[in-house]
């Protein structure tokens, strides 16, 4: 069975899910619909995330890729296969264009698809009283100055040691497949979804020697304020926030879980890539 799941609020979701279901009846593919997607379809018969997930071995997600995001923070524990359509700004995480619709009804019909297992970031906020607040991220957990205009200092170690005290506008720690959000508008390097690793980044550090680096997907990383910082936002994948306080410590590890995302064959990370970041061949 195959949910559909659309950012319901976007001009363009209705046209693309009236399309998306009448192929879908047309190529005899069964499908169920999330409860906000269900009116753009003319249906009254919508599910809430969570239960069409259980339902379903895959959704597919009509938006773009904070649509996914948004998707995957309210999934719970089932982590069903997301084949994305990006009708948004951006597609690193979408498997087609607007205009390809009829291509994903065919793939999905002939399961011509490969799914790339997207490792999960687990997120442990503890606080001195020993509450324990959890979240998991695709993309990246990011420790921010939020709209305080003083620098915060963060200090972290990887496995236990110190690594450094940073004096900046905040941290990111980032997944692979989050290597290409705001890490690297913050001049983090780009990790293939495969290559494993997480990401740390500073964001306009005061100290200009402190750079971007890649630890290994074993390592165990631990954030903390100094006693000069008040306090911090604790941000994962711009969907879930909480504050941080002196005393408090950011555990961040590779998650077990791990998310299947649709890629269509033959579209290779790096043509992604070219065509997201709109690279091109040198004239010279």
């Amino acid at each position: 069975m195959i949910g559909i799941v659309a950012h319901s609020e976007k001009a363009a979701a209705a046209g693309v899910v009236g399309i998306m279901t009448e192929g879908l009846r047309n190529a005899g593919i069964p499908f169920l619909l999330e409860s906000a997607t269900a009116p753009l379809a003319g249906s009254q018969n919508g599910l809430d995330l969570p239960d069409l997930a259980a339902e379903c071995e895959l959704l597919v997600v009509l938006g773009g890729d904070g649509t996914i995001l948004r998707v995957v923070h309210r999934l719970g524990d089932i982590l069903p296969a997301l084949f994305g359509i990006n009708i948004g700004s951006l597609g690193f995480l979408t498997c087609v264009g607007p205009t390809e619709v009829g291509l994903a009804i065919q793939s999905l019909r002939d399961r011509d698809y490969v799914l790339s297992n997207r490792p999960l970031l687990d997120v442990h906020l503890q606080r001195p009283s020993g509450e324990i607040r959890t979240f998991r991220a695709l993309n990246d957990a990011v420790v921010s100055r939020g709209e305080r205009s003083e620098l915060v200092k963060i200090a972290v170690s990887i496995d236990g040691t110190l690594l450094t005290e940073y004096n900046a506008d905040g941290l990111i720690v980032a997944t692979p497949t989050g290597s290409t959000a705001y890490s690297l508008s913050a001049g983090g390097p780009i990790l293939t979804p495969d290559s494993g690793g997480l990401v740390v980044t500073p964001i306009c550090p005061h100290v200009l020697t402190n750079r971007s680096m890649v630890v290994s997907d074993t390592a165990k990383v631990e954030i903390s304020l100094s006693a000069q910082t008040r306090e911090a936002v604790l941000t994962v994948d711009g969907q879930e926030t909480a504050e941080m306080v002196p005393g408090d410590v950011l555990h961040l590890s590779q998650s077990a879980s791990a998310l299947p995302l649709a890629m269509l064959p033959g579209r290779s990370f790096s043509e992604v890539l070219r065509q997201k970041l709109k690279w091109s061949g040198s004239n010279i």
